[in-house]
């Protein structure tokens, strides 16, 4: 099995053994997830859906996610202005394991969000993902709600299947990148509205059964050069990739394939700037951050240091047919995690 193996035949994702049928990387969701199948305590599969809906100015993020033992239920409202700031409010719950009930694929159905404080909705129909949330006291006693739809024309998307060198443990997850936004957030008597000419949100659906302590790093960004949708997901960390990447450049609804990126972070701080390079040289970049997203706890057991950066990247991304790409200042984000859970 080559680098960059590519699935193509429809099939379950576990065999009867709890493994992986066929790790590799796909354009659709063609290995069917089956939670039955898996041959792991539940309080250690982890399931969610995470859509970050962003433009030059500003930018939200949800998270609906059943992590087993605990259920994390979020939202981010983000500003790159002058006087950049952003907020995380977050809900736990304890022992979910499965309750919440997220689907098994993501092109169809709902997911969804309730309790007393917190009702946040991800509902799928032809053509189209559609985002509410209302959450009241938000930040500083103010409540936030949305109402956002992301345009899904038929198209490709990242999708890989990825075991660790532990047994029956893997990584399953679906990149849908370039679905162009429109609709609002609201926050503290200010709107901020998402044109879809311009603006764009990601979905990162991901299933699985990780192993313990893990650090990764992820990278991805959307935008529009002269009415054409460009996209880029890029990262590691996550498992043994021998059988493929993740990494990829999306055009106009089409994939192109790279081979491994490495992030050069610099030793003076997550808020000086980047660079980004390709084994392959299809994807060459400069970032320049505006925001570090952090977030750190340590409960001995359970521990996180997060960084999850917003800026702007320069550089080139190359196409299969080798059509060079040149974006300038285009806002997306890198990050870098280190978990413990």
């Amino acid at each position: 099995m080559g680098r960059n193996h590519e699935v193509t035949t429809v099939h379950d994702l576990l065999d009867e053994n709890g493994e992986l049928s066929e790790p590799g990387w796909s354009r659709r969701l063609l290995q069917r997830y089956d939670r039955s199948r898996i041959k792991a305590p539940a309080w250690r599969i982890k399931e969610w859906d995470y859509y970050l809906v962003l433009n030059k100015d500003f930018a939200g993020a949800f998270t609906i996610s059943d992590d087993g033992y605990i259920g994390l239920q979020s939202v981010s409202l983000i500003e790159f202005g002058d006087n950049p700031w952003e907020h995380t409010e977050t809900v736990l719950n304890a022992l979910p394991m499965g309750k919440i009930r997220l689907p098994s694929d993501s092109s169809t159905g709902s997911t969804t969000y309730s309790d007393g404080r917190l009702q946040m909705s991800y509902e799928v129909t032809e053509g189209q993902r559609h985002i509410t949330c209302s959450f009241d006291n938000f930040f500083e006693g103010k409540p936030f709600k949305c109402d956002i739809i992301l345009r899904q024309p038929d198209m490709d998307t990242m999708v890989i299947a990825t075991p660790w060198d532990e047994k029956r443990a893997f990584y399953y997850n679906q990149k849908i990148n370039t679905m162009r936004a429109s609709g609002y957030m609201e926050y503290d008597g200010k709107k901020y509205e998402f044109d879809p000419k311009t603006d764009f949100g990601t979905l990162d659906w991901g299933r699985g059964v990780w192993t313990y302590d893990n650090t990764w790093y992820w990278g991805s960004g959307n935008c529009d050069i002269d009415g054409n949708a460009f996209g880029f997901n890029i990262g590691y960390g996550f498992g043994n990739t021998s059988a493929a990447t993740e990494n990829v450049l999306f055009y106009n609804g089409k994939v192109h394939k790279l081979d491994d990126v490495t992030f050069h972070l610099p030793e003076s701080g997550y808020t000086d700037p980047w660079k980004i390079t390709s084994s392959d040289g299809r994807f060459e970049m400069d970032f320049i951050p505006v925001l570090d997203r952090a977030a750190y706890m340590n409960f001995k057991i359970i521990a996180s240091d997060q960084h999850q950066v917003f800026g702007k990247m320069t550089g080139k991304a190359v196409l299969d047919d080798g059509t060079v790409i040149e974006i300038k200042d285009m806002m997306c984000f890198a990050e870098k995690v280190h978990n413990k859970f």
